[in-house]
């Protein structure tokens, strides 16, 4: 590179922060770049392990790691938060007043749950009868709310897309049936699941699948419900145009948004706090030098954990080429993949991009783990993840035939068009 040293300012410490700081120190000599993470706290949440605290089958401690220890050395960790980004002046104004100049900004700071959009959401009965397993407390508060739970009305309500894994909360209803039969008062539970699409999920395909799992396992499924208020104290979901849905127990995934910070920096963010970049490089609309990974930029595929890995590589290669005044690689092309827990020891397994919809067939290749249907290996292959993440993922390093791109291998496309 030769020059000065050039620096390189990640805002956020999560998934996509970690794995791409990880990624890029080992790419950059520390004489020719240095590397800066930024974030308000050293908790580095394992987020998938969230949906099992509420059932015994995760405990926050496992769950949580310093964000620190998960960075390589080499890497300057600021545990601070963040006041602004000057996108113009290539500056972050940090709350304790100093300042980071920057010749590349990764922003990676997720998403945020906005609780106090949702009209009562945090008022009476929030946390006694209201809950929601999207962040640690309400995880943790929501396992002895289903201890206490005799039976009544279970109501799971998504408020509004986007949100974080979107197949979580279907998850939460197939592994709430398991729970309650476990405990033996499955009879004494009505489960239902409020949603403001059209169906179970976004893809035809596979909604199909989803809608028929909730059948099977009995729960009732509202659709095209917008909830405008939450009554904790009635135990009534209010949508916006009259429709009331009673609970004795609600698990609620809030609105999203973007870090707040975001709002506060012209020019950076969208009215959502999310940061509109080109959806093939990741490279920020509006300015070059700005780049998002994860749940904080604004592309059409989930936020999800394997879509902030499968973005990783695209990033950090664009990070290179952008500093060495080279053509940027648009080969991102939305690759997601989850595995839905459906109870019972098992889960199911999609796999999409942009372009394609979760299909049947195999992952990553015809022999494989199968794709929407259900099976043990695929619980396994869920349960085995989190080893992974920690060991493989956020240190950067590529998973052994696990590449960015969606594999086409597999996937029966017969029928699906």
């Amino acid at each position: 590179m030769g020059g000065m040293t050039k620096r390189i300012v990640i805002l956020g410490g999560g998934t996509g922060g970690t794995l791409g700081a990880n990624r890029l120190r080992r790419i950059f000599s520390e004489e020719d770049v240095e590397i800066v993470v930024v974030d308000q706290n050293d908790d580095h949440v394992y987020q998938p392990g969230l949906l099992f605290v509420p059932f015994g089958l995760a405990h926050t401690d496992e769950i949580i790691r310093s964000r620190r220890h998960q960075i390589y050395e080499g890497v300057e960790f600021r545990q601070v938060p963040i006041q602004q980004v000057d996108t113009a002046g290539s500056t972050v104004h940090l709350a304790d007043g100093s300042e980071l100049g920057y010749d590349v900004l990764v922003v990676a700071t997720g998403s945020v749950l906005v609780k106090e959009e949702t009209e009562g959401l945090t008022g009476p009965g929030w946390m006694e009868k209201v809950f929601t397993f999207y962040d640690v407390a309400g995880a943790a508060a929501l396992h002895d709310a289903l201890d206490a739970f005799d039976g009544g009305r279970l109501v799971v309500n998504v408020v509004d897309m986007p949100i974080k894994c979107p197949v979580a909360p279907l998850e939460f209803c197939f592994l709430a049936d398991w729970f309650f039969q476990q405990v033996g008062i499955r009879d004494r539970v009505d489960l239902t699941y409020v949603t403001p699409l059209d169906g179970a999920f976004t893809k035809p395909v596979a909604s199909k699948t989803l809608t028929g799992l909730l059948e099977q396992k009995g729960v009732s499924l509202v659709t095209e419900f917008n909830t405008g208020e939450v009554d904790g104290a009635g135990g009534r979901l209010i949508s916006y145009d009259g429709r009331e849905v009673g609970f004795d127990l609600a698990v609620v995934v809030p609105l999203h948004g973007g870090a707040d910070y975001v709002a506060r920096s012209p020019g950076l963010g969208d009215e959502l706090g999310f940061v509109p970049v080109d959806p093939h490089t990741l490279q920020s609309h509006t300015t070059p030098n700005i780049f998002a990974i994860g749940d904080a930029a604004g592309v059409p595929t989930s936020k999800a954990g394997s879509v902030t890995h499968f973005e990783g590589e695209v990033l950090v290669e664009n990070v290179r080429r952008f500093l060495a005044d080279e053509p940027l690689d648009a080969s991102f092309d939305g690759h997601a993949n989850c595995f839905i827990e459906t109870g019972f020891g098992k889960a199911l397994l999609i796999d999409f991009n942009y372009d394609t919809e979760p299909l049947p067939g195999h992952y990553p290749a015809s022999v494989g783990l199968p794709l929407l249907k259900e099976s043990r290996l695929n619980h396994l292959g869920k349960l085995m993840f989190q080893p992974l993440y920690w060991h493989s993922l956020l240190p950067g390093r590529d998973l052994p035939g696990v590449g960015s791109a969606m594999p086409a291998r597999g996937k029966d496309t017969q029928g699906v068009r």
